[in-house]
């Protein structure tokens, strides 16, 4: 991630923490186990879980009335508002006047940094965060407000719309990190994020402030890992609930884009995996198209092949359960999500630790500041990134049999499931391969 910045002591331990040496078992171990942790739930799951049990968007225990006020009231969210509108003010301000060296210049790690990699674990923890502080609906709000216009009034989204905007837009924003010839060059940040606030706020001028809900990439990314939070929202009475993660993935609506969405979350994560390999760091070097074209090669294969091993299971299932009410592509698109946060939350949780406190000393005005101590052991953070990758597979196979038992007759339910477990185990495996080996 973010190659150009030059933090490679950082970027080396980012990648590198979950090496082959490092881990206090050997690989083999760590496959073998893998692979049996997926064989077992499956097998246990088949046994013992014959009716779906996950209740989705009706599900949850509503939190006390001083905390729903409280999380509701417009002094919070006027405080959230106002913190997205400084921090992109910062932001702004250190792109168009800052020095552009990112051991100087603070805007780079906290775009790549803070907020694209922050906004992992806060959603996961509190939900979809970046709704309430997102900037971009505040201008719009704003904008509106100002002309006498319901922020909520435009045209209907177009069904087959669905998360497509999202979808393009998380690739276009992984492009300028991983492929692009200069990501954190301070023209390059400038220009996307000026023509990305153009696009938002044109879509929203159409469609109302219900564009930002499937059009704005970051937002979107945000609610789907909000998925995973304890905390939800129930559509109906919209009251803040505790539930099991679970049931909020239950509840992940299903609509065209969805996994083409997560897939590119899984391709880019996945290429970034590999793009600090030697072999790749050659070809990056050597290739005719230059690097900038071998990078947007690499990284569209790679969302590409993840994309095509998803439809190509999903297909197999749609074979062996039969027709259902729900196409397959659509219907366990969400037993991707918690597979792609447990690879983000291996692949750049040494790099958050260690660059957001970085970041962090610049933003105060320290030029070129040492690495922090490391705060675990390279075996203990391994092992860490291990289990992250396995528990999001396990998971995904929990969430995959519920939706199955649901959709499926019962003699069907469980043989259906056998090409989404070959899905597992091939994600698994190529998981475990860019962080052991990469």
């Amino acid at each position: 991630m973010i190659h150009d910045l030059d933090v490679d002591h950082a970027l080396d331990l980012a990648h590198g923490i979950g090496s082959r040496q490092d881990l206090p078992i050997s690989a083999f171990y760590a496959y073998a186990g893998a692979i049996t942790a997926l064989f077992v739930s499956f097998l246990a799951l088949g046994l013992l879980w014959p009716t779906p049990r996950f209740t989705g968007v009706t599900a949850g225990r509503p939190l006390p009335v001083a905390l729903q006020r409280a999380a509701d009231g417009a002094p919070l969210r006027r405080i959230l508002k106002a913190f997205g509108l400084a921090a992109t003010a910062f932001v702004a301000v250190h792109l168009l006047l800052g020095p552009d060296n990112p051991d100087r210049n603070p805007a780079p790690g906290t775009v790549y940094v803070l907020f694209w990699v922050g906004l992992v674990p806060a959603s996961v923890l509190l939900g979809p965060v970046w709704r309430l502080v997102n900037p971009l609906r505040t201008l719009h709000a704003c904008a509106c407000r100002a002309f006498g216009r319901d922020p909520r009034s435009g045209r209907p989204l177009p069904n087959a719309l669905g998360y497509w905007p999202a979808a393009v837009g998380l690739f276009v924003f992984t492009w300028l990190e991983l492929a692009s010839r200069e990501p954190a060059s301070l023209a390059a940040l400038l220009t996307f994020f000026f023509l990305y606030a153009v696009a938002q706020l044109a879509g929203a001028a159409v469609y109302g402030a219900h564009w930002f809900d499937r059009g704005d990439a970051f937002e979107v990314y945000s609610a789907l890992l909000g998925h995973l939070s304890p905390l939800g929202r129930r559509p109906h009475d919209h009251l803040l609930v505790l539930r099991s993660p679970f049931n909020s993935l239950d509840a992940v609506p299903v609509a065209p884009g969805l996994a083409a969405t997560l897939c590119v979350m899984l391709g880019s994560t996945a290429y970034d995996g590999f793009s600090k390999a030697p072999w790749w760091i050659t070809t990056l070097q050597t290739s005719s198209l230059g690097r900038t074209g071998a990078g947007t090669l690499g990284l569209t294969a790679s969302c590409v092949i993840v994309a095509l091993l998803y439809a190509s299971c999903a297909a197999a299932t749609r074979l062996i359960s039969g027709p259902g009410d729900e196409r397959p592509t659509n219907a366990f698109a969400h037993s991707l999500l918690p597979i792609a946060t447990g690879y983000l939350f291996a692949h750049y949780l040494s790099l958050f630790i260690i660059e957001s406190v970085r970041t962090v000393t610049i933003a105060w005005g320290t030029d070129n500041p040492p690495p922090p101590a490391d705060l675990m052991s390279p075996g203990a953070l391994a092992s860490l990134q291990v289990t992250a990758i396995v528990l999001g597979h396990i998971l995904g196979v929990i969430a995959a049999h519920d939706r199955s038992v649901r959709l499926f007759p019962p003699s069907r339910a469980v043989a259906g499931q056998l090409p989404l477990l070959v899905l597992m185990i091939c994600y698994t495996v190529g998981g475990l391969t860019l962080l052991l080996e990469a």
